[in-house]
């Protein structure tokens, strides 16, 4: 991955080493926010599983992406292989990474010349007191009195564009579509596919529905096309990022992708299992319901919190 384009590659560079997925990441980008202020005038970079890094450059504080599955990462486990002179040229970097390994903390501190810290990948506290993941991020960084940033993801013009047409092939009105995301990295969390597909047949009354589907949910698009619903599957998640956006609302479970849509600045409603809202929940404008709802009540709560929106909209 290389810098995109327009960036200054002879700025003093800090690098984020961050192994998560993408739930994870939407909820360290408001540490990685308060890193870019910190540095001011510095090219922030992270080290990310590939398609995060992607993802992040040029639609967050992220300037440059990295793969943490590179060989020179994997160079840092062992004492017999040289890690070359990529460490080399960050004057700090802030690792999430392997934190309790001192092996790997010995040799990327000897990998750069910078000052390294190290940071919980998931930072706990106590038992009495467990702050919002995203919280914890910015006090394991030292931004112990920093208010809790809503994780913002702005996607681009090709992620606009390509979202506008992804919509239009499917035949979705996208002025009125609710986006439903019914995986998740979890079977415990995911609310049951048939709820999902009743909550379709009546968001249908008023609405566009389009279920988006990832990489490890191609069972599910068997079932939902037998229920005549519109799928689609293994979208970049720049595109949707877009969609998104663009659209009225979603519906999803306490999953990455929620979060994704969540920072992208869209409404919505995320239903809940086993995991605890306060400390998990997706910053931003959505409605938290527990996985016994039913999906006539998760209609009304994500009908009230899009036309809500796109009042405020309309307003402006």
């Amino acid at each position: 991955m290389t810098a995109t384009p327009g960036t200054n590659t002879s700025a003093k560079r800090v690098l984020v080493i961050f192994p998560g997925a993408l739930g994870d990441f939407v909820c360290v980008l408001a540490a990685i926010e308060a890193l870019s202020t910190r540095h001011r005038g510095c090219a922030i970079e992270l080290m990310a599983r590939a398609e995060l890094a992607r993802l992040a450059v040029g639609r967050t504080a992220v300037v440059r992406g990295h793969s943490i599955d590179a060989p020179h990462v994997s160079a840092l486990f062992s004492e017999s292989v040289e890690c070359g002179e990529f460490f080399a040229g960050y004057e700090r970097i802030y690792s999430f990474f392997a934190s309790s390994d001192a092996n790997f903390r010995m040799r990327l501190g000897a990998a750069t010349g910078g000052e390294v810290s190290f940071h919980p990948f998931r930072p706990v506290e106590d038992d009495s007191y467990q702050p919002h993941i995203a919280a914890a991020y910015l006090r394991s960084i030292g931004e112990l009195d920093a208010p809790m940033l809503h994780p913002r993801i702005e996607p681009n013009r090709d992620d606009l564009r390509a979202a506008a047409d992804t919509i239009a092939e499917a035949r979705c009105n996208l002025s009125t579509l609710i986006a439903i995301f019914p995986g998740s990295g979890s079977p415990a969390k995911n609310w049951p596919l048939d709820k999902f597909a009743a909550l379709a047949r009546i968001l249908r009354e008023r609405s566009s529905v389009v279920f988006i589907l990832g990489p490890a949910e191609s069972a599910m698009e068997q079932i939902l096309r037998e229920y005549e619903l519109s799928v689609l599957r293994d979208l970049e998640l720049g595109t949707v990022a877009g969609i998104a956006r663009l659209a009225a609302g979603f519906v999803g479970n306490d999953s990455g992708v929620s979060h994704l849509a969540a920072a992208a600045d869209a409404p919505g409603v995320v239903i809940f299992g086993p995991s605890d809202p306060s400390r998990w929940r997706p910053p931003g404008r959505i409605a938290v319901l527990g996985q016994h709802v039913a999906p006539n009540d998760v209609a009304t709560a994500v009908t009230k919190i899009s036309d809500r929106d796109a009042r405020k909209k309309h307003s402006r």
